[in-house]
């Protein structure tokens, strides 16, 4: 069984697509981020740097204790050895999944990220933020777009977690200032996986729009945490 400490971001609708792909035991934790409870000490205890997704693994292969992970790229990679699904087993196509698993940890993720922050949630607009980001996320889009030109997935021509990784970032393209017509071939992909009866089960789920109002005392929830 796996405990899933989630809410519904990008990050933590990369798991929620993997579990509902292969149909691993699972149950689901809400963490109400907007509410402050991923500073909890129990969900400390689990997930240190303080954000979703998180899961507690009841039955590692091991067979010992049981073993929780946090950061989403880890928790995909986990998964995806537990059960030997999502990823290759031969030597270069496990090793295409990982640099384009890293490419969306390190960079598409924080840039839409950063993206989404200064275009939806921040309380005041600043042009050279807004600027720098949404040219920055449209270049990681003409990446991904050149790499799909001559192939299905991203690593090839099989689904991976490098797949589920990306897909929820691509989600909010409209949020991010993004026109999917400028990359057809990205277009193509995310349309193919938006059609996976398991993607339209976990979207269908989602628990609000990308772009909900937040109150202001959400807001420094979310963006105002201390260091401490």
């Amino acid at each position: 069984m796996i405990d899933l400490y989630y809410w519904g971001t990008p990050n933590g609708y990369k798991i929620r697509l993997f579990l509902e792909e292969t149909g691993l035991a699972h149950r689901i934790v809400p963490v109400d981020i907007r509410a402050g409870e991923q500073f909890t000490p129990e969900f400390l205890a689990i997930a240190p740097n303080n954000r979703i997704p998180a899961i507690v693994d009841t039955a590692p292969a091991d067979g010992g204790a049981p073993i929780s992970l946090f950061e989403s790229g880890a928790i995909l990679l986990y998964l995806a050895e537990k059960t030997g699904r999502f990823i290759p087993q031969d030597l270069r196509g496990r090793a295409e999944v990982l640099q384009w698993l890293f490419w969306q940890m390190g960079g598409l993720g924080p840039m839409a990220g950063q993206n989404g922050h200064f275009n939806v949630y921040a309380p005041e607009k600043v042009p050279y933020a807004i600027d720098r980001y949404t040219r920055e996320t449209a270049r990681l889009y003409g990446v991904l777009d050149k790499r799909l030109a001559d192939r299905e997935f991203v690593s090839g021509n099989e689904y991976t977690i490098a797949d589920m990784a990306i897909y929820p970032w691509i989600v909010p393209h409209e949020a991010h200032k993004q026109n999917l017509d400028d990359t057809p071939n990205l277009k193509r992909w995310f349309k193919k996986i938006g059609a996976r009866e398991a993607t339209k089960r976990v979207y269908e789920d989602a628990q609000a729009s990308y772009a909900t109002p937040m109150t202001d005392e959400e807001r420094k929830v979310l963006f105002g945490a201390p260091a401490k």
